[in-house]
């Protein structure tokens, strides 16, 4: 059995695939994983309009009863929504292992991007990539994600790294790995809540057939797909030292209470938001958006050819 065989699409994702329309690969941890019912739901859909509204279609990525599923109808987003931690958050090496019991599950980056190589998609829009945890040189602990980046040929729109995150070893490490970053209107990587981490970037784009062109050319050369990072809008950017501020007290009590890899970025999250009186929720929705419009009208301009 192909991967093929395991994938459906969504009506609306089916009718875009046959008239060549563009469309955008979303990812579902979103909803499973990433914020509390029913702001999940109402976020997901919130990004799906966007897109809509940018002139591509919205496909969102998850694993349905064992099924590759490429773009969810309402339904199944408040369903997967009202189960929000309930159900498993999938990578790229659990995809099978899901699908072999049948079960239901988020993708994360690195298993959405996939997916989306396999259904043709061109272009994904994330909120922020995976990388390299603070203390990873006792843990070990590095995202799948950036190991995806480069293997497979789909362009990622994020707004950089999540600032839980060592920003500078991740950065590193997707040098090593080969894969090429661009700054969206920026010089420096941003920092997810905030629009700099202090890190310069070899490469600057400001519009978006300069984009769409590098986009197409780094699939056609490798490897992976070019990485786009987009700054949080300006008017729902944290302060950088706010922020790191805020992180480094969570990553201490993350430490004191002994908080386990696979449960220490969303305890993080949880906690920088709780810190930051929801500011970081908030910028989180901001800057999904803003992705999800820039994917689109690049996934526009990439369709013409």
């Amino acid at each position: 059995m192909s991967a093929a065989d395991l994938m459906d699409f969504s009506p609306e994702v089916a009718s875009a695939r046959a008239q060549r329309k563009p469309i955008v690969a979303l990812e579902s941890t979103i909803i499973t994983h990433g914020m509390p019912y029913p702001r999940n739901v109402e976020t997901a859909k919130l990004v799906e309009d966007a897109v809509r509204s940018s002139g591509a279609t919205p496909a969102t990525i998850a694993v349905m009863n064992g099924r590759l599923r490429v773009g969810l109808e309402a339904k199944e987003i408040e369903s997967l929504g009202a189960l929000s931690g309930g159900v498993v958050k999938a990578s790229r090496r659990d995809l099978a292992p899901v699908a072999a019991r049948r079960g239901s599950a988020g993708t994360t980056v690195a298993a959405t991007k996939f997916v989306a190589g396999l259904a043709g998609i061109e272009i994904f829009a994330t909120g922020g990539i995976g990388g390299v945890h603070r203390g990873a040189e006792e843990t070990f602990d590095i995202s799948a994600d950036l190991v995806e980046l480069a293997r497979t040929r789909v362009a990622v729109v994020c707004a950089g790294a999540k600032s839980i995150l060592d920003i500078e070893k991740t950065l590193e490490f997707l040098e090593t790995q080969g894969v090429a970053i661009v700054g969206y209107r920026c010089d420096e990587f941003p920092a997810f809540y905030a629009r700099s981490s202090g890190f310069k970037l070899e490469h600057r784009c400001d519009g978006l057939h300069d984009l769409a062109r590098m986009i197409r050319l780094q699939r056609d050369i490798g490897p992976g797909g070019l990485l786009v990072a987009n700054p949080v809008p300006e008017d729902s950017a944290l302060e950088e030292e706010v922020v790191e501020e805020r992180i480094a007290e969570a990553v201490a009590e993350a430490k004191e209470r002994g908080v386990g890899k696979k449960e220490a970025t969303p305890f993080l999250l949880r906690r920088v938001f709780e810190l930051t009186g929801g500011r970081s929720l908030e910028a989180n929705i901001a800057l999904i958006r803003n992705n999800a419009i820039l994917a689109a009208q690049a996934a526009v301009e990439l369709a013409k050819g």
